[in-house]
């Protein structure tokens, strides 16, 4: 690979980077399925394919489009924020609860298809995720010219890295989650998380994006 190439995919793995490392509804996810021990391998596929299934769609120009269609993103915004609204809750049912937490894999374990399905919903129903690989990294990516592709391919190894090790990593943490407060604080901190989120994005669907 030529310098010039290598450079374009340094400059695509260190935005992936900034812009994925940061607490989310995605991230919080993958964090609770990782100290569960739940469907982990599942759950981070379909997390990283989605993401670079984005990366690959801004580089190709959607971003372009989307920022054309503000009442797609105004529907989205909706439809994300009442799903973030109804998982929000959950969470903060399981954190005012204790007899709702379930800390050791013997009981209780999540279905295989709702854990992608939330997956799948955290990801495709979050009008962050387009702005952030579609529109922000799509319109970057364009800066470089021929060598954009290897722009997307840095910030898609940016992706691999983050999810991979937050899924698998977050079993290093679980001597730390063997204690119920521990995952009433987790669960907490996560119902704030997609609480907030859900209103901003409301906010953002009733003012037009």
């Amino acid at each position: 690979m030529s310098p010039a190439l290598l450079t374009a995919a340094a400059a695509g793995l260190g935005l992936g980077l900034s812009l994925i490392v940061a607490i989310g509804a995605q991230n919080a996810f993958v964090l609770r399925q990782g100290l569960r021990g739940e469907h982990v391998a599942a759950v981070v596929a379909v997390c990283l394919l989605s993401d670079v299934v984005l990366i690959a769609a801004g580089v190709g120009g959607a971003g372009a489009l989307v920022t054309r269609a503000p009442d797609v993103v105004t529907v989205v915004c909706f439809a994300g924020a009442a799903f973030l609204l109804v998982y929000g809750l959950m969470a903060a049912r399981r954190a005012l609860r204790p007899g709702a937490l379930l800390t050791d894999a013997a009981g209780g374990r999540t279905r295989g298809t709702v854990a992608v399905t939330t997956a799948l919903a955290l990801t495709w129903l979050n009008p962050h995720v387009y702005l952030d690989t579609v529109v922000l990294l799509g319109s970057l990516s364009s800066t470089y010219g021929d060598r954009r592709w290897a722009f997307g391919g840095g910030a898609a190894v940016a992706s691999a890295l983050w999810f991979i090790g937050l899924g698998f990593g977050a079993r290093l943490l679980r001597p730390v989650f063997a204690r119920p407060a521990a995952w009433r604080v987790l669960d907490a901190l996560i119902a704030v998380i997609m609480l907030a989120l859900a209103a901003s994005l409301a906010v953002r669907g009733a003012t037009g994006g």
